[in-house]
């Protein structure tokens, strides 16, 4: 992958746009288009755009450093398009020059976020190949020695939201270090595992050499370590990956030993060891070399809990997707969702990170892994975590758990959704984390009072997974985004998150601390997040919910109300003119706030 350069260089594309004609680019701009700071406007054009709702909408497209911008010129029809360039998957020419048929030479998009484009141009003299090569560079920036948006950007906030997680700040808040665990820095330069953040912690007993053979046992190196420990029984959920057993079922007395550890830390009587892979494939993976922890661990049980790998992920949001975009498959809905297998995969997350839950609740350690522990592992502690932590439903806390669980311990972002990279076929990509906050919707669709956050933040998220404008979620891991300065060059999603937090409050949100959810995973119960997969539907897209509405308006209502009390409290206590032969007794009640708050009726 290409690295992304410090300040924009845009000379090459500069020359580029000084070879087309401007009068081919019918240049007159959409002038009223609000740029983000930093964003240019490179190409406008007079195109068809083909909507699968409304048939063939003229209109102008501008293409800037960010995204792809198509507003219709039909007075009758109000069609407009604001798409992200991070968000495009695939650019393909439609077409050819001799083609026959309307509407039938131009460009098909395929993107990322449940929605394809296509767009119509004049077959004569070339007319796509300027506007195709512009957005064939923008949108896959490293592919073509380009920086990503991201290091391009100006945006300014208030707060920097690369502050919202301190490794050692939330290790304090669970209790930590105490006399069981400690932390270590023996990955500070990202020697022991390159994938890991740099603050760890471990069981107290360890020594940093039994550290080093325990990485030496573990595929990638990604020894186990703790992710969450529970105030009260001291049970804790520890994160790893597969052992390096092989076909020939090696040992190692070092990782049998460092897992008793785990496991006398609290003395539960048996380390439950949740392998998130069907058990089929966690056999076959011994003959690449890794494997599972056999019978010579003992004091611990293995539960294999049959989470399918990335590649089947894949194909299943695939199968989705043809079946809600353009339109919605209505004949036999029920059956053709049921074909792609999403919900069964949703389910089987939830209930997995449900039974580490509920082990841990109920007092002994768990140790999680898949094959490398980035993908399956971060769903299952995080969701884990999340039903057992109060914490992390709180709009910062949520925050602070997706940088904790998601991006400090190295999933493959950059991989999996291939920020940048023109190679839409690469088999690493694979909606992981799409999947994970699928699974907080689910929850907060049961426990619509236990989340401090609303759906729109979880849309913001995702949206933000592929917009490539800020750096959170850029880079495979935190070495990665160590070595291309992403804390220094770019802006974090939370600064605009938390400049903002009004718009992502849940208005029903009730604070109990010590609540552990237990969500229940039955198809019975789960249901196709409509506002993300359909909401590019305008047939079908939700509206905001009544109740919450009118909720919304009665709070504004009771603020309104205290500003004005606050106003009345204000000119009571103000200083007035000194009477003559005035008393010096204390003025009357009757100018008392209370008094006039009787004067204020609500509709409470």
């Amino acid at each position: 992958m290409a690295s992304p350069m410090s300040v924009y260089n845009s000379n090459s594309l500069d020359s580029h746009i000084s070879s087309v004609s401007r009068d081919s680019l019918k240049m007159e701009p959409l002038t009223d288009v609000s740029l983000l700071p930093g964003e240019d406007g490179v190409i406008e054009k007079e195109v068809i755009y083909i909507c699968p709702f409304n048939g063939p909408v003229k209109g102008k497209v501008l293409i800037t450093n960010y995204r792809l911008y198509f507003r219709s010129s039909d007075s009758d029809l109000s069609v407009t398009l604001d798409v992200p360039l991070g968000a495009i998957g695939r650019v393909e020419k439609m077409g050819g020059a001799s083609s026959r048929g309307e509407n039938s030479y131009g460009l098909d998009i395929t993107c990322k976020d449940m929605r394809n484009l296509r767009f119509a141009l004049k077959q004569e003299g070339h007319s796509r190949r300027d506007i195709f090569d512009f957005l064939f560079r923008l949108a896959f920036p490293l592919s073509h020695g380009l920086p990503l948006f991201a290091y391009v950007t100006q945006e300014k906030y208030e707060e920097n939201g690369w502050n919202v997680y301190k490794a050692m700040d939330e290790l304090r808040r669970q209790g930590l270090p105490n006399n069981k665990w400690r932390i270590t820095f023996i990955n500070k330069g990202y020697e022991l595992c390159d994938t890991y953040p740099t603050v760890l912690a471990v069981p107290y007993k360890s020594k940093e050499e039994d550290l080093q053979r325990v990485a030496a046992f573990r595929s990638r190196s990604r020894i186990p370590v703790l992710s969450w420990i529970h105030r009260e029984n001291q049970a804790v959920i520890v994160r790893c990956s597969q052992p390096l057993v092989g076909m020939s079922g090696k040992r190692n007395k070092d990782d049998e030993r460092y897992l008793d550890m785990i496991r006398e830390a609290n003395e539960t009587p048996k380390l439950t060891i949740y392998d998130a892979r069907p058990s089929v494939n966690a056999v076959a993976n011994k003959a690449t070399g890794g494997g599972y922890e056999g019978d010579e661990y003992q004091n611990a049980e293995l539960v294999f809990l049959d989470i399918q790998n990335i590649h089947v992920m894949r194909e299943s949001l695939k199968k989705l997707k043809d079946i809600v975009y353009p339109n919605v498959e209505e004949s036999h809905w029920l059956s053709s969702l049921e074909s792609t297998h999403w919900l069964e995969h949703i389910k089987l997350v939830l209930s997995g990170a449900i039974q580490v839950a509920d082990k841990v609740s109920s007092g002994s350690s768990v140790l999680v892994h898949c094959s490398d522990g980035w993908d399956r592992t971060a769903q299952l502690t995080s969701l884990a975590m999340l039903m057992l932590d109060s914490h992390y439903r709180t709009l910062r806390g949520f925050e602070v758990l997706i940088e904790k669980e998601w991006i400090s311990f190295g999933h493959k972002f950059a991989s999996r959704i291939g920020h940048g990279d023109k190679n839409h076929a690469d088999q690493d990509r694979s909606p992981i984390f799409v999947q994970f906050i699928d699974c907080v919707w689910q929850m907060t669709k049961q426990f619509p009072t236990a989340f401090e956050f609303n759906e729109r933040l979880l849309l913001t998220i995702l949206d933000n997974l592929y917009s490539c404008r800020f750096g959170t979620f850029l880079y495979n891991c935190e070495h990665a985004r160590d070595q291309h300065d992403v804390r220094v060059k770019t802006v974090s999603l939370w600064s605009m998150v938390n400049s903002k937090t009004d718009m992502y409050l849940n208005p029903f949100y009730t604070p109990e601390p010590n609540m552990v959810l237990c969500p229940v995973a039955s198809m019975r119960h789960l249901e196709l997040w409509v506002s993300y997969y359909i909401r590019w539907n305008p047939r079908i897209r939700q509206q905001q919910s009544p109740v919450e509405q009118r909720y919304r308006e009665l709070l504004a209502l009771r603020d309104e109300y205290l500003k004005k009390l606050e106003e009345l409290q204000l000119s009571d206590t103000s200083p007035t003119p000194r009477v003559t032969n005035s008393t010096n007794t204390p003025s009357s009640n009757s100018s008392t706030p209370s008094s006039h708050c009787t004067h204020y009726q609500t509709h409470f």
